[in-house]
């Protein structure tokens, strides 16, 4: 894999600009946000949160153009089932396997009248 040298890539731009935006919707409705971009080596989970005494793995979806599908609908089946897996990861690391959690996914069409940013609450269940 290359090393960037020069200016950051737009999609990377994007996905950070995503970020920081998700992390103020979730503030905004709540959530105490306990780590971003939290990796393992199964992959990464872009926020870890808590919704009062709820744990919940946030995944943020950006997108500039709805040409292949909204932000929304870009969290298919196989990247459910890798967040599974990094989430139970994440709980077992932090000796949480009895705690309560949940995925949520933040995601944000990013349109010429501004972002259109949609908070979706236990957005699908464990995947193995």
């Amino acid at each position: 894999m290359k090393a960037s040298v020069g200016p950051e890539a737009p999609r990377k731009r994007l996905g950070r600009k995503g970020e920081e935006l998700a992390q103020t919707v979730l503030k905004k409705n709540g959530y105490k946000i306990l780590e971003r971009n939290f990796t393992s080596p199964l992959g990464e989970i872009d926020i870890v949160a808590k919704d009062g005494k709820t744990l919940v793995f946030v995944e943020v979806k950006s997108r500039l153009s709805t040409l292949f599908g909204s932000a929304k609908g870009a969290v298919t089946l196989r990247k459910q089932r890798k967040l599974s897996m990094v989430a139970l990861d994440y709980l077992k690391r932090h000796a949480m396997l009895d705690q309560a959690a949940r995925f949520d996914v933040v995601a944000i069409d990013w349109t010429s009248q501004g972002p259109q940013v949609e908070l979706i609450r236990n957005a699908f269940d464990w995947v193995s």
